[in-house]
């Protein structure tokens, strides 16, 4: 079997290979890929694969993009970190879909499930498979929404920032302050763990208690004591900023987007 795999987390791409290893199925990687420009253009030089494995969000996009470019005669198993609702749409429009993270049990038990699909149902939309359309205007429902500004009062002024504009937040005491790239320094009516889940996971990360931090305001990355990282920050805080020894992973994953 021949399989293409597009995802865009390294990580994420080696395990998928080392889980499709411990099947019984013979298969060949024919390549991983990153993103949707990179997809379109595969397809459009190189015969169907016998299966595709495809990242719902890669790093220019959502997937479902390729779909509008090019004609993929090819079942495709979904790898999605959405939630339940989304996948139980997926269940409905008959695709197979894994979960991340991705647990063998599952990844065998959507290959039997594509053994027993006809190539007819899962490539043609029109026979009740593959209906893009419909899955993208299901996954809108779902799709993540993420500040895009936030008003902040200056005496009796109201004032926007727009997130493209935030350096890092930084809590201290009972209030959280906005910083911006030019050191303007804003009170918000949000705590970070609010933040958290409001801001762009691309673009923003839980440094700590204390910070939520941008990949532009990162200066300087250092080893610290007790396998701690230190971040050198733009503009510089009034005190240190560390990731703790049980974040680093994490970091480490987000840095090399």
């Amino acid at each position: 079997m021949k399989v293409l795999i597009v995802e865009d987390e390294p990580y994420a791409q080696n395990e998928l290979k080392r889980l499709l290893d411990r099947t019984e199925i013979e298969m060949e990687i024919l390549e991983c890929i990153d993103s949707v420009e990179e997809a379109v253009e595969w397809f459009r030089s190189n015969e169907a694969p016998d299966l595709i494995f495809l990242d719902i969000q890669l790093s220019d996009g959502l997937s479902f993009d390729i779909f509008s470019q090019v004609k993929v005669k090819a079942p495709v198993i979904f790898t999605t970190a959405y939630d339940e609702y989304a996948i139980q749409a997926f269940k409905l429009n008959s695709i197979d879909y894994l979960l991340k993270p991705i647990k063998y049990e599952e990844l065998k038990t959507a290959l039997d499930k594509l053994g027993e699909l006809s190539e007819t149902r899962i490539t043609q939309p029109d026979k009740g498979g593959l209906n893009v359309q419909q899955i993208e205007q299901l996954l809108e429902i779902h799709r993540p929404k993420y500040k895009a500004r936030f008003i902040a009062k200056v005496g009796d002024q109201i004032k926007h920032v727009d997130v493209i504009d935030v350096a890092y937040f930084r809590a201290e005491d009972n209030e959280v302050m906005l910083v911006t790239n030019n050191n303007n320094r804003f009170i918000v009516d949000y705590t970070l763990d609010e933040l958290n889940a409001l801001l762009d996971p691309a673009t923003f990360f839980r440094a700590n208690r204390s910070y939520i931090v941008t990949v532009g305001s990162i200066k300087k990355i250092s080893k610290y004591f007790n396998s701690r990282l230190h971040l050198e920050l733009i503009p510089e805080p009034d005190d240190t900023v560390l990731i703790s020894r049980v974040r680093v992973p994490d970091f480490m994953k987000w840095i090399d987007q």
